[in-house]
């Protein structure tokens, strides 16, 4: 049989709203439908690697990992680490063929929040693309004290994109910031600012998608919290133009609002990258 390749790789990013506000370190219950639709919205996804945000409980991951397999016939291996507080954790699944190594929690970037998520960053490669990728689940809110907050975390972790920029062997390498980072564009100016370092952090998602929405409300209206980034130098693997809202809802014939109940109140976001 012909082994069919690809010239790019599709890396995703996506809150699986894991947090349980009745039973915090029950997370989303391994029994129920939920983890089954996402699962079945990964696979209409079908990208090779994909960060997951607010993954709750830990063991979820692996729960969607085996339901891929068994239901869809989609193999992904998984890594996560265990949030040092707290019970939602960000991890990551990939394809075979997919490298991720070097899987680290970023201490201090939690911030001035104590109860904070820290980042995690690990090195990834893909055929000849090879890029160190930083998930993040910032502070949530939209009051001044939640944005300080949010500042301070911005401040660290832009802080160490430069540092990563001036460390030798880094010094080209393409750096992925994707996460909820519960910042709106236009509004949460000082937290873009800092998060982008000096400078070195492309917002793709501010310019390069056409839809304006990925957090799906209460009130039935939708806002933009999640970001996806690049870095601006050296950074000629990504596929400008490929970014976008996956409209998962709509691939699993349900509506934005029975979306937000069933699966989750985030729809992903989909890039393509070079790996030739």
């Amino acid at each position: 049989m012909s082994e069919f390749k690809h010239s790019l790789a599709r890396i995703a990013v996506w809150n699986l709203a894991g947090f349980n506000p009745s039973d915090q370190a029950a997370g989303i219950d391994p029994d129920s439908d939920r983890g089954k639709k996402q699962a079945e919205g990964l696979a209409l996804l079908d990208a090779e690697l994909v960060t997951l945000v607010e993954v709750s409980p830990l063991s979820h991951i692996e729960r969607l990992a085996t339901l891929l397999a068994d239901e869809y016939d989609v193999a992904y291996n998984y890594t996560i680490l265990q949030q040092p507080k707290g019970h939602i954790h960000i991890g990551f699944l990939h394809k075979e063929g997919v490298e991720v190594s070097n899987v680290q929690l970023l201490p201090g970037s939690e911030g001035d929040y104590g109860n904070g998520r820290q980042a995690i960053q690990a090195d990834i490669q893909i055929g000849k693309f090879r890029a160190i990728l930083i998930g993040v689940h910032l502070k949530s809110g939209r009051e001044g004290p939640q944005q300080k907050l949010r500042d301070s975390q911005c401040l660290w972790i832009g802080h160490h994109i430069e540092q990563l920029r001036k460390t030798p062997g880094l010094t080209q390498r393409t750096i992925l910031l994707m996460g909820d980072f519960n910042m709106i564009p236009g509004q949460d100016v000082s937290n873009f600012h800092h998060l982008g370092g000096d400078d070195l952090m492309d917002f793709v998602s501010c310019w390069d998608l056409q839809d304006r929405y990925s957090h799906i409300l209460d009130q039935g209206r939708a806002n933009l919290l999640d970001g996806f980034a690049v870095s601006r130098t050296y950074s000629t693997d990504y596929v400008r133009g490929s970014l976008r809202l996956f409209p998962m809802h709509w691939t699993m014939n349900l509506g934005r609002e029975a979306f937000k109940d069933d699966v989750s109140d985030h729809l992903p976001f989909v890039a393509s990258f070079r790996i030739f």
